[in-house]
């Protein structure tokens, strides 16, 4: 009898029970493989839909509560996550790849006009074979959240994006390996052969830091401390040890190289390659490796709150002048540290030193993993409490009848990305643990798709088999297909892009993880991963706002 209560009564123990029984359900639908694909987090939004069409649902307040809340917790943690290399990845080739991922979005924007006005569909269902088409979850959020503006509460139109995205989502996820498959065939592709044309590239546009040890052969620099080097100055370069009549120490600033002496570098290939042009020769000897010294490398990572906003050189000047700092990996990235580098919160920091001084130097860092991996929830509801009030700051654009608003998805996103570049704001530390991160992520994707598929399952059915549901798929795959194959073609044919770079930006404008999976899965190299995560950023911002401006413009 209790049991029965719990699935069919009226009580937060009920709405508790059906959502964890939905997400239960979705978990095991998505791991289910079909030559490889899987639903993978979308089989809670058809596990949703399965509960809501036999009519097990929840209350409508704390459904449209906890699918809000999600939503939040999904987009924020994302920016979060993509914040510290999105506003590097729109430099260079990073821009060139961002434009390509934009050109996908404005197409798919333009296929679903044209699906508008040609086919007669809906303008909420649109947008939901757009979001659908393109699964990107986060879009759908911000068109359901700009049709409520649009329509009276229990219109049947605010059913409509979920349902569309749903019976978009399948071939969504289909379309786009299809696409990597096709061009393959098409443009007669050999992905091993690529992979290895990237390698090679790679290695020459200095993208990875590397070291080397160069002798002092210009007579010009005899005597000249390290700091007047004019190649120093503007390359980002860093020397890290000198060797002087066979003694190696700590290369400083005031270090006065002589001839024949041996310094370590450290930097990018280009880079390095003009340093050593103005120097002098490579030299065979080694100094972290051939010759005996107190001098080591330690990585350390910053955990301590007080010494959050200094500058490199602060750190040096502050009672450290007798350790070089290299490097600086911050959030995957690996970086060079120029003296005005600004530390952040988890960063790991490589110096060369004595022991001793780096035993100091760990000291007053921090250097604790422990303390790095509790999640600081202070600032990080901070960080949300802004987005919410960003999100809902009205923005009045030229041509439209009613002020724009980036809404729940748009503004945690916006804030997010901005409060990860900064770091911090006084005694606030924006900083995140992956782990934690990443759970924070998933429980709020899972709680939204629940609520999706939940609301649109009692009329899913009925509109697929009776209604127009077939008719929306088949203009679904245009949204999907239409904008990654021209792009595509275009990267290749025009741009002469790697093919699995193209691959990566595909995956990446659909914002799709299955995809990625599918394209790593060609070869070995990291090209797909990196363009992947080069695009994703601004695409999830630009998929966000074309949402809301397709509702806005045609239901107004």
């Amino acid at each position: 009898m209790f049991l029965k209560n719990l699935f069919t009564g009226v009580s937060v123990a009920h709405d508790v029970v059906i959502l964890a029984a939905v997400v239960v359900l979705g978990f095991s639908l998505g791991r289910i493989q079909a030559r490889g694909i899987r639903l993978g987090i979308a089989g809670i939004l058809f596990s949703g839909i399965f509960f809501g069409h036999f009519g097990f649902t929840v209350s409508p307040p704390i459904l449209h509560f906890v699918k809000e809340f999600g939503l939040i917790l999904f987009v924020y943690s994302i920016g979060m996550q993509v914040g510290p290399g999105f506003f590097a990845s729109l430099k260079k080739q990073g821009l060139r790849l961002n434009v390509l991922a934009a050109g996908i979005v404005f197409v798919g924007v333009l296929v679903t006009v044209g699906l508008i006005f040609v086919a007669r569909i809906p303008v909420p269902a649109a947008v939901g074979l757009l979001s659908g088409g393109t699964t990107n979850t986060p879009s759908l959020g911000a068109a359901q959240e700009a049709l409520k503006a649009m329509v009276p509460p229990g219109d049947p139109l605010q059913q409509f994006p979920g349902m569309a995205y749903a019976m978009a989502y399948p071939f969504g996820i289909l379309g786009i390996i299809l696409n990597i498959i096709l061009l393959r065939t098409f443009l007669k592709i050999d992905p091993a052969g690529e992979g290895e044309q990237y390698q090679r590239e790679n290695a020459q546009s200095g993208s990875n830091l590397r070291s080397l040890n160069i002798e002092v052969d210009n007579e010009n620099l005899d005597g000249v401390p390290i700091e007047d080097i004019p190649v120093l100055r503007s390359s980002g370069v860093v020397v890290s040890r000198v060797m002087h009549g066979g003694m190696i120490t700590v290369a400083r600033p005031d270090t006065v190289l002589h001839l024949h002496d041996t310094i370590h570098a450290v930097g990018t290939p280009d880079k390095l390659k003009e340093l050593r042009m103005m120097v002098g020769s490579v030299s065979a000897i080694d100094l972290k490796g051939d010759i005996a010294s107190n001098i080591t490398a330690r990585r350390i990572i910053l955990s301590r709150k007080a010494m959050v906003g200094k500058t490199v050189d602060e750190f040096c000047l502050s009672g450290f002048s007798d350790v070089t700092v290299t490097r600086i990996s911050r959030a995957g990235i690996e970086l060079t540290a120029s003296p005005g580098m600004t530390l952040q919160y988890g960063d790991e920091i490589l110096m060369v030193g004595s022991e001793e001084a780096l035993k100091k130097a760990s000291e007053v860092l921090g250097d604790s993993a422990r303390q790095l991996g509790m999640p600081l929830l202070q600032p990080y509801f901070l960080g949300i409490l802004l987005g919410v009030v960003v999100g809902s700051i009205p923005l009045s654009l030229p041509g439209l009848p009613v002020p724009v608003k980036l809404g729940l998805a748009g503004g945690p996103l916006l804030v997010a990305l901005c409060l990860s570049r900064i770091g911090h704001i006084g005694r606030f530390i924006f900083y995140i643990p992956e782990g934690a991160n990443h759970m924070m992520r998933e429980f709020g994707i899972t709680l939204f798709l629940a609520c999706v598929g939940i609301s649109s399952g009692g009329h899913f059915v009925e509109t697929l088999m009776k209604g127009d549901g077939f008719y929306w798929m088949a203009c679904a795959t245009l949204i999907t297909f239409v904008p990654l194959f021209v792009v595509g073609i275009f990267a290749r044919k025009v741009l002469k892009l790697n093919y699995l770079t193209i691959c990566g930006v595909l995956s990446g404008s659909m914002t799709d993880p299955p995809a990625l999976a599918f394209a790593n899965s060609l070869t070995k190299s990291s090209a797909t991963s990196v363009a992947y995560a080069t695009v994703y950023p601004l695409v999830m911002i630009l998929r966000v706002v074309a949402a809301q401006l397709l509702i806005i413009i045609f239901m107004s």
